[in-house]
């Protein structure tokens, strides 16, 4: 007679499989067609299996019943999850691009992240009853940076490519990766002024002098700047030990596509050993990993990290379903519900838009004012918030008085747990709807800048300098089907323009042959020496004339 064994591990491998394999059937149709970004299937997936719902994934019980286990689960899930995120996003962007966009980045994470902060505490302070501005200020800075894996849904697909601009694409990419480990100053700031300075610095002797200290020196000495100057080093140190294993022909095919996934896990698990920021190593190790370009180009034909990017996607937001407060937002003794609906709101709305806004004439890659509205609102809340809360939580639970949490320590972390959940949960719904919401609208134009989005020459990525044929009329690489403008930039052909031996790109075509085939030889040889009037007919004109009858 078999025995079923029907354990939390075989019920958490069947559903996450199940699922992951009836999501890749439709993938395409619900990302591509009807805009629905990964995080929010997967996210109203877990929602589904969870205790809440069918309970077939329960978190509390594989952390043992215990809550500060299940915190810790989460934490170092949220960690990963950034790591690898970030590496890949630092490998994306265009070659020395921080280097080069540092002028627009210094607006966005400087002035950027401070207005972020404030506003967010400000509105946090307001709403919340009973809550110090100072608590507020921890609060806000937990959902202060964007999020690299929630930006996604704007910067790649089909939606990305034929609404949003390639340079502020990037920028978004850029400033989501690096923001991410730029929370810490803003994070401890607050902290450490809680555990030293208020409750009258109970049981943590040192006050405001002690706090400054530590933030100056710890925080931005030793935390960021160090995570900074390792992620840089090993970046470089991977990307000249890949270089000469490879010339040594050493490697091979998946152990060089998988490079960049192994270095987010080192730097994850060294730099968490010294206890610096691995976030924001992560990003600098896979931009100055990418430095040259040389990893992006010879791996940007590969799916591994895309697959990846997807698994991760998935996983962590099914997980973040299933261990969501749900319960908490509606009974809890720190803030009513509705006062928490009304605060997510103007959070969204008021947390990042009205910067962008104002500083769009510092940012040239935003090019008129529906840009800049767009901009400012994809500044999802989601992994990077998470990641934050329960740090702060981590350190709150070591601001004790005679082995016992401090009470205004041990509300602010529940403050915190309620509160940024909740703004994490209405990010990932609103941006996750706001792209198919927005096509269905009757007013949305084609793109943002009201014309299309066009292939331009692009300094960044420079394109190949091969004419494309179109219905007997060259289209010049670097100009687009329609050029800069909304009426068509085209050229009568003439057969001068195209030897025999040159590249074509044809339209409906994805792989073309370099080299050409002896029937166009011998048509170019006989063009060479043509026997009649008649105009010589290449392989290329023979195309457009098919195409035109």
């Amino acid at each position: 007679m078999p025995i079923l064994a029907v354990t939390n591990f075989n019920i958490v491998a069947a559903t996450l499989g199940g699922f992951v394999t009836l999501f890749s059937l439709v993938s395409y149709l619900l990302k591509e067609h009807y805009y629905l970004s990964e995080p929010l299937i997967s996210l109203f997936a877990g929602i589904i299996f969870s205790p809440h719902a069918l309970n077939w994934i329960k978190p509390l019980e594989y952390a043992r019943g215990s809550e500060l286990d299940l915190e810790t689960i989460t934490l170092t899930f949220s960690r990963i999850v950034l790591d690898v995120q970030l590496v890949i996003a630092g490998i994306q962007i265009p070659p020395k691009y921080l280097h080069r966009q540092w002028k627009s980045l210094a607006v966005l994470l400087g002035p950027g992240m401070t207005v972020m902060w404030v506003s967010s505490s400000l509105l946090v302070w307001a709403m919340v009853p009973s809550i110090s501005f100072l608590h507020a200020l921890a609060v806000g800075a937990c959902v202060t940076p964007t999020d690299p894996v929630l930006s996604n849904s704007i910067v790649k697909g089909k939606f990305a490519d034929m609404n949003i601009p390639k340079g502020l694409q990037r920028i978004i990419i850029a400033e989501s990766g690096t923001n991410d480990g730029l929370g810490y100053p803003f994070l401890f700031f607050a902290l450490y002024l809680i555990k030293y300075v208020t409750f009258g610095g109970e049981g943590q002797p040192g006050g405001a002098r002690k706090a400054m200290g530590l933030w100056f020196g710890d925080t931005w000495g030793y935390v960021v700047i160090l995570g900074a100057i390792y992620g840089a080093v090993v970046g470089w140190g991977a990307k000249r030990l890949l270089h000469w294993a490879e010339e040594k022909k050493y490697v091979d095919r998946e152990s060089f596509l998988v490079h960049a996934i192994t270095l987010a896990l080192f730097i994850a698990g060294t730099c968490s050993m010294i206890g610096s920021d691995d976030v924001l190593a992560c990003f600098i190790a896979g931009n100055v990993f990418n430095w040259d370009d040389w990893f992006r180009t010879e791996s940007q034909d590969d799916s591994l990290q895309p697959t990846i990017d997807m698994l991760l996607n998935l996983s962590i937001f099914m997980w973040y379903g299933a261990v969501t407060p749900w319960y908490a937002f509606a009974h809890n003794e720190i803030i009513p519900i509705y006062r928490l609906i009304f605060l997510a709101i103007l959070i969204l709305l008021l947390r990042r838009i009205p910067f962008v806004f104002a500083a769009r004439k510092a940012l040239p890659q935003i090019e008129d004012k529906r840009q800049a509205l767009t901009a400012g609102f994809f500044g999802p809340i989601g992994v990077s918030a998470i990641f934050y809360l329960y740090t702060s939580v981590d350190f709150l639970n070591l601001v004790t008085v005679d082995g016992v949490v401090r009470p205004d320590a041990e509300r602010l972390a529940e403050a915190t747990r309620i509160i940024v959940w909740f703004l994490c949960i209405c990010s990932i719904i609103v941006h996750g709807l706001s792209v198919p919401f927005g096509k269905l609208g009757y007013h949305i134009p084609r793109t943002l800048s009201g014309k299309p989005i066009i292939p331009e020459n692009d300094p960044e990525e420079p394109k190949p300098p091969h004419p494309v044929l179109f219905h007997n009329r060259i289209i010049r690489a670097g100009r687009g089907l329609f050029g800069k403008g909304r009426e068509p930039q085209r050229e009568r052909y003439r057969p001068e323009d195209i030897t025999a031996p040159t590249e074509t790109f044809r339209i409906g075509r994805s792989v073309i042959p370099s080299e050409p085939t002896q029937s166009e030889v011998a048509t170019a040889d006989s063009n060479t020496h043509p026997s009649s009037s008649a105009p010589p007919h290449t392989a290329e004109t023979r195309l457009s004339n098919k195409s035109d009858g």
